[in-house]
């Protein structure tokens, strides 16, 4: 071993240590220079321990005093015990330093773009400055947490599917275009020129090949790709957990999901998640909360009054009723009379605005007060009708009533993101690292306070508890919905889900597709759809006939699907199977609302890499042999 080569890591030395001579590696985080001691912080990702530079070896001490941020050292020297009234609760190593003997200069550094350190009263640099030198960021406390975790996940992940019987297969990046959904990425062929390879949006095919082969449990932390716009949850590249499995229904694929999230979220975040989680239909979560992924950590349950509405004065309602699966439904935000004025409530206003980005053409209201229902509607009802409404709606004073007046799905969509943004307005629910968020600045004043008492106070650590996490699976989904721009049915999930047993008859008719319902199921948490599967179609001609929903022609399908008809005649046993999305998991218990925070090397939201600038520009020569031309 090197002499610099260190024999401890900065966050290994306790007071059992004291006395011994160590060598650490690390970054200096910070320097502080008295007049016969400099003391530095030093740093990896481990920890912290505090080193001492004495002015009795002036030679060091001088070489000490010239150290600084971010430089690479490596010190040898002698553990002692902190003086009385010094140490430090809120570290590891806080009870002990390092006087140094030796210092080894491993790598200078100049100044940085921007401050790693992450002090308190240091604020973040832009996003994209960030991106734009990654391998500076990621040397943050607070991602190396992020990223340690993330590879705990992935422990417990294998761990759990190794002991439940399931095989780690790795499936091909390279495959073939089959266009469902969203846009592939394309990899020319040198080979075959003009002819590409598709990047895999998810292994979806191959694992169902695997479940025709025999492999009968397989599971995969699989990279995939979508040519998709992005935002804050979403990557072009990004991690699931793909699951299959053969002689199974849609219960024994739940109950094994449930297991296992109860599994990581005990040994990632210490919370025990009660199972079996909570189930609604794809009907229901539309009907009560406007949304396929519900957030139910709060109420405002959306509540259908088009009797109500189609009885009343009110001519843009029943208008809007004409129009064939039109409805009125409404939204009682509890107290909230006083928190939104008039202004707030007027077309222009706030919450109009949220309803008409998604294609509401108004909101309506009304308020509850001093025993009345007053506001822009009000008048169009009469004393009978607006004694209905506070019955359907528990109306009591200091109520909000909000109404949509349209298609159904422009009222559910409507609805959906008016409950979200009244939620988060009125502060209906805490996220859990809001809480820690307080939590860790109530115990840093009580640490603050101890030391000016020349006491010790070990801080608390927040501890998140299952309240904070609202499970919920979303089941029996329509399995096909009607795309209006292409004028045909287009698969709800994905072509290869299979039809409920009992709505197979409905797809002889085509008039009849609207009602056939899928073996699919959606994992939701805290609002986030965070895995989603389905039981798959195993009988050739089913997929045959989905295909042909789907505006496939026979010979279509064949060129596309070719392999996977073939294999279904080939002895297929029923099977089926789920994907959580890694990064989604990862990101909440990170207590974080940013994909790219759990990320090591994210793209940015217009899917480039600001640290090596990609994608780029390629020579002429590069696309000659690919075949390619631009242009």
């Amino acid at each position: 071993m090197a002499e610099w080569q260190r024999t401890h890591t900065c966050g290994q030395l306790r007071t059992e240590h004291v006395g011994q001579t160590v060598t650490l590696n690390g970054w200096v985080l910070i320097t502080r220079t008295y007049g016969n001691q400099v003391f530095v912080d030093l740093r990896d990702r481990y920890g912290l321990t505090q080193v001492v530079f004495e002015a009795d070896a002036a030679d060091l001490f001088k070489e000490g005093k010239e150290l600084g941020r971010e430089w690479v050292v490596s010190i040898t020297g002698l553990v002692r015990n902190r003086l009385p009234g010094a140490e430090r609760t809120d570290i590891a190593t806080g009870t002990v330093e390092v006087e140094a003997k030796v210092l080894r200069v491993l790598n200078a550094c100049p100044q940085l773009p921007f401050s790693v350190t992450e002090f308190p009263d240091e604020e973040l640099p832009n996003e994209d400055l960030r991106l734009q030198y990654r391998y500076l960021d990621l040397r943050r406390r607070s991602i190396q947490r992020v990223l340690t975790q993330r590879h705990k996940v992935c422990k417990t992940i294998r761990d759990f599917m190794d002991a439940n019987g399931f095989l780690e297969v790795e499936t091909p990046l390279l495959g073939k275009s089959t266009p469902e959904g969203a846009r592939d990425y394309l990899v020319p062929s040198r080979v075959f020129n003009g002819e590409f390879f598709a990047l895999p949006q998810s292994p979806q095919l191959y694992k169902q090949l695997l479940m025709i082969s025999g492999y009968d449990r397989y599971f995969q932390i699989a990279r995939c790709l979508r040519d998709e716009d992005l935002r804050a949850d979403r990557q072009p590249e990004f991690t699931q957990l793909d699951v299959e499995m053969s002689f199974v229904e849609r219960e024994d694929v739940l109950a094994v999901m449930e297991e296992l999230s109860a599994d990581i979220f005990e040994k990632c975040l210490g919370v025990k998640i009660p199972t079996p989680f909570p189930r609604l239909s794809y009907a229901e979560a539309m009907a009560k909360y406007g949304s396929d992924k519900p957030d139910l950590r709060f109420g405002l349950e959306i509540v259908d009054v088009s009797d109500i509405a189609a009885a009343s004065d009110a001519q843009f309602m029943k208008a809007a009723l004409e129009t064939p699966g039109a409805v009125v439904r409404a939204i009682n935000a509890k107290g909230a009379a006083a928190t939104f004025s008039n202004t707030q409530l007027k077309p222009g206003g706030e919450l109009p605005k949220v309803a008409e980005t998604y294609k509401a053409k108004g909101l309506a209201w009304m308020k509850a007060e001093s025993g009345k229902l007053t506001g822009s509607i009000e008048k169009f009802f009469t004393d009978e009708l607006k004694a209905k409404l506070r019955e359907r709606l528990g109306v009591a004073d200091g109520d909000l009533l909000l109404f949509v007046a349209d298609k159904e799905a422009v009222v559910c969509d409507a609805l959906g993101a008016m409950r979200t943004h009244l939620a988060a307005k009125m502060k209906l629910y805490q996220n859990w690292w809001e809480e820690k968020a307080a939590h860790d600045e109530a115990q840093k004043k009580k640490v603050d306070a101890a030391k000016k008492r020349k006491e010790l106070y070990a801080p608390v650590p927040f501890q998140p508890r299952p309240e904070h996490f609202n499970f919920l699976w979303v089941l029996d989904f329509p399995m096909f919905g009607w795309d209006e721009e292409e004028k045909r049915f287009a698969a709800m999930h994905h072509p290869f889900t299979a039809p409920m047993d009992e709505d197979l008859q409905h797809l002889a008719k085509d008039e009849d597709l609207g009602k056939v319902r899928a073996k699919a199921y959606d994992l939701v948490l805290n609002g986030y759809e965070v895995g989603g599967g389905s039981i798959r179609i195993h009988r050739q001609d089913v997929q045959s006939r989905v295909f042909q929903i789907l505006g496939m022609e026979a010979a279509d399908a064949q060129a596309r699907f070719g392999f996977l008809l073939d294999a279904l005649k080939s002895g297929a046993p029923p099977h089926g199977g789920i994907a959580l999305g890694l990064d989604r998991w990862c990101m909440i218990l990170a207590g974080t609302t940013n994909i790219r925070d759990v990320i090591a090397f994210p793209k940015n939201q217009r899917a480039r890499d600001l640290m090596t600038g990609a994608p780029a520009a390629v020579d002429a020569r590069q696309l000659k042999e690919l075949g390619v031309k631009l242009g």
